[in-house]
Formats: structure tokens, C-alpha cells, sequence
């Protein structure tokens, strides 16, 4: 297991970890198998979308917040229950196939760290298995 450090800036964001992510499947020297990213985060999560366009991730963002406002008379104390409900329905975690020594993703697809409670300074979790 390898852990990815995740500086975040804002209060909601979406960063890109597919690079390093690869890095350390790279240096595994796995051929075949499957990468799994967890966030251990209740705030956080993490999704695979389109990197191609950063209008998507504003879009997601954007839009996201609209559904799940910051303020709506939640009872948790800390004031950020949006973060923990955003964070329930993107999930914690992604499984990637790794073939050849790569991460098998879609032309246009990449992995975001989806940060709900920023800023902050986060982790990733990064396990590949197979042969």
C-alpha cells in the first residue's frame, strides 16, 4: 500500500491524482491486475470522470453544491454535514484494471480526489494486486 498526500484549496474541488496514481502502479512492476484508490476521509471521495474539459468538473461541482447546499439546517454539530452527504454518494473508493503496467482508463477519463471540507491537507491509499 502507498499513500498519496492531497493539498486542497477550496472548500469544494476536484484534483487529479491519475498521474501519480500510475506512478505507483508503474513502479510495482505489476503487468495485470487492479489498483484500488481509498480515500479515508468522510468528507472526501473520490470519481473517475472526464479530464479533457475542466468545464465538467466546474459542472459536477457546481451543481452538486446546488443538491446539497452547505447551509440547509443540518443537526451535525461540526457544520459540515453537506461534506459527509457528498461524500456517501460519490464514495470512497475506485477499482482501476491495471493491464500491460497501466491504469485502464477511457480516453478522456481520469481520477479525482473530491475534496467536500476544504482546505485541507488529505490522503489517498493506493493498492495494486495481481501478477
Amino acid at each position: 500500500m502507498q499513500e498519496i498526500k492531497v493539498k486542497t484549496h477550496q472548500q469544494t474541488e476536484m484534483i487529479d491524482i491519475t498521474s501519480q496514481v500510475q506512478t505507483i502502479v508503474s513502479k510495482s512492476g505489476l503487468q495485470s491486475g487492479v489498483c484500488t484508490v481509498f480515500i479515508p476521509h468522510t468528507t472526501a471521495g473520490v470519481t473517475i470522470n472526464e479530464n479533457a474539459d475542466p468545464a465538467v468538473v466546474h459542472d459536477i461541482l457546481n451543481e452538486t453544491n446546488k443538491v446539497i447546499p452547505f447551509s440547509d439546517g443540518y443537526t451535525h454539530l461540526e457544520g459540515n454535514s453537506a461534506a459527509h452527504i457528498k461524500s456517501s454518494l460519490f464514495g470512497c473508493s475506485e477499482a482501476i484494471i491495471i493491464e500491460n503496467g497501466s491504469l485502464m482508463l477511457g480516453t478522456w477519463q481520469s481520477i479525482f480526489f473530491c475534496e467536500f471540507d476544504g482546505p485541507r491537507t488529505r490522503r489517498a491509499w493506493i493498492q495494486v494486486t495481481g501478477r
